[in-house]
């Protein structure tokens, strides 16, 4: 169990580790941009081979239409979720439709895109726990993926919330709640998770892709076009071959 909340842990630093850097440092749009556009094609990468492909797998022929379902659930409960972050806090998304400019949405998509990081991050770490549990071991090219995408999706958020005129200290304590309820999930997917029908786990899977591609597509793309532009798909690309070359190591 620790082991896995260890694991857990690990995957989840990257969102404080690129939140101190949007603290200390000055980063270009461009810059910024170009790393979300990476971390999209990690987190496409990881949808296909980490989540929804072994979610395939994890069950019977007769079964597989949980799989549909369970990626709808998810793109739905981050839709949702989406909308009510938007009616809590900055008016990010009425101040963008009101002037056309999109980075009047900034504060906006930066609550978007940590939430996100939740809804991805929890199913993800309880998978982590399960592949533990399950005698596995930790899927390599899972935690690289997690890790590496979590980087941008705080990066960018941060860079977001700060713009917004959020402190630094509830930015930060915002990461280390959602890191440290990740590295509580690792430890209750090991201890609870793994010992139910693989059906769950498929399904938990499947969950998160759904929440996750919905994230990427409403937040994390369009800040990255906005930002990098033409060098966007270039940048996305590479992200993903990095990716797919980590899957290939395990």
């Amino acid at each position: 169990m620790l082991e896995a909340a260890l694991w857990g842990f690990v995957g989840a630093s990257a969102l404080v580790v690129a939140a101190e850097i949007a603290f200390r440092f000055t980063l270009s749009p461009m810059v910024v941009g170009l790393i979300m556009a990476f971390g999209v094609g990690t987190l496409v990468a990881a949808i296909a081979f980490d989540l929804v492909g072994p979610a395939m797998e994890g069950v019977e022929e007769d079964e597989t239409w949980l799989i549909p379902v369970s990626l709808l659930v998810g793109a739905l409960v981050f839709f949702l979720g989406d909308r009510l972050v938007e009616g809590m806090g900055s008016p990010g998304r009425a101040a963008a439709e009101a002037t056309g400019d999109p980075d009047d949405e900034a504060g906006d998509s930066g609550l978007g895109i940590a939430l996100g990081a939740a809804l991805d991050g929890i199913p993800e770490s309880l998978v982590l726990g399960m592949s533990l549990a399950s005698g596995s071991g930790v899927s390599v090219a899972l935690l690289a993926a997690i890790w590496i995408s979590n980087f941008p999706e705080s990066l960018g958020s941060s860079v977001d919330m700060l713009m917004a005129g959020r402190s630094r200290h509830w930015v930060r304590g915002l990461w280390l709640a959602i890191a440290a309820v990740s590295t509580i999930c690792a430890a209750i997917g090991y201890v609870l998770i793994s010992g139910s029908d693989a059906i769950v786990g498929a399904a938990v899977q499947a969950f998160a892709a759904g929440a996750l591609l919905t994230m990427i597509m409403d937040e994390m793309a369009p800040q990255a076009f906005g930002r990098s532009h033409l060098y966007t798909g270039l940048a996305t690309t590479a992200g993903f071959v990095l990716a797919l070359g980590l899957t290939t190591l395990e």
